[in-house]
């Protein structure tokens, strides 16, 4: 049991390329350049005296763990120049359909891979599998997000190429996802119009850790209650820096503008990704 989310651990971790037989859920080499390290379901014995004080020094040492592998991911990522994109949201919000349209328009012109990340199925990997584009399925079990060394094992399945781009598609969910970093270069938060326009407030960490918000679903917009300048607003209070991007995947609107902040991302990495980008 991870005791700063509370998920757990219990039922495994899979790391699965949709094109390959399966494996075992442990039979991949636990890096880029890393041992493997579940800390998620150790901790102090149980006993009722101190057990703040235990469960913070618990939650420390997790996420100190996590962000040691988190600094070697990164590392690995730079010295091959790749640019990881750390994609969240709600379950629903439309990731898959964004990355779907994303590869189709943009995958002709630079390399681009994709790391999975549900508790069951290997639904949305196919999909994006269907695409063409180079893609792993991480299942957590009962695990609410991915980790750093979930990373470093698909990164280490997928093998992408120098040069390239790697999306992450997190765990659907508000909460967890926010509290782990992966080693990612850049993180987006993506949200529906479906969803409410008070979630920044109500999940203020995750839109304060986001580079970028996409507010997909905007074909919607004639059809739901949702306020625009109500959501940019509670954006801005949690979170000065952020943009917020209109798009609707599924119909187009608004996806040059994603597009460009990619090119503008990639413009912060060592010249020859910015070169490869379109």
């Amino acid at each position: 049991m991870c005791a700063t989310c509370g998920c757990s651990d219990d039922a495994g971790v899979r790391v699965t390329d949709p094109s390959a037989a399966p494996t075992h859920p442990h039979d991949h080499d636990h890096a880029p350049g890393h041992e493997h390290g579940h800390e998620h379901g150790r901790g102090p014995e149980h006993g009722h005296d101190h057990a703040a004080e235990r469960t913070v020094l618990l939650e420390q040492k997790v996420l100190a763990r996590n962000d040691e592998l988190a600094e070697r991911n990164r590392e690995w990522l730079a010295e091959r120049d790749i640019l990881a994109v750390n994609l969240m949201s709600s379950p629903g919000s439309g990731k898959t359909t964004l990355l779907e349209r994303t590869i189709r328009e943009l995958g002709a012109e630079v390399a681009l891979s994709v790391v999975e990340g549900d508790q069951e199925t290997l639904f949305d990997a196919e999909r994006i599998r269907a695409t063409g584009c180079r893609v792993i399925q991480v299942n957590t079990g009962a695990g609410c997000h991915l980790d750093a060394d979930m990373l470093a094992a698909a990164l280490r399945e997928l093998d992408p190429p120098r040069r390239s781009v790697v999306f992450v598609e997190n765990v659907g969910n508000l909460v967890c996802p926010a509290l782990f970093d992966l080693g990612e270069h850049t993180r987006v938060v993506v949200m529906s119009v479906t969803e409410g326009a008070d979630k920044p407030l109500k999940y203020p960490h995750m839109f304060r850790t986001a580079d970028l918000v996409l507010l997909n679903k905007v074909d919607l917009l004639p059809y739901v209650d949702f306020d625009l300048a109500r959501f940019q607003d509670f954006v801005n209070q949690v979170n000065t820096r952020s943009r917020v991007v209109r798009v609707s995947a599924t119909r187009g609107d608004g996806m040059p503008g994603w597009y460009g902040w990619l090119r503008e991302r990639a413009g912060d990495r060592p010249a020859s990704v910015a070169a490869s980008m379109p």
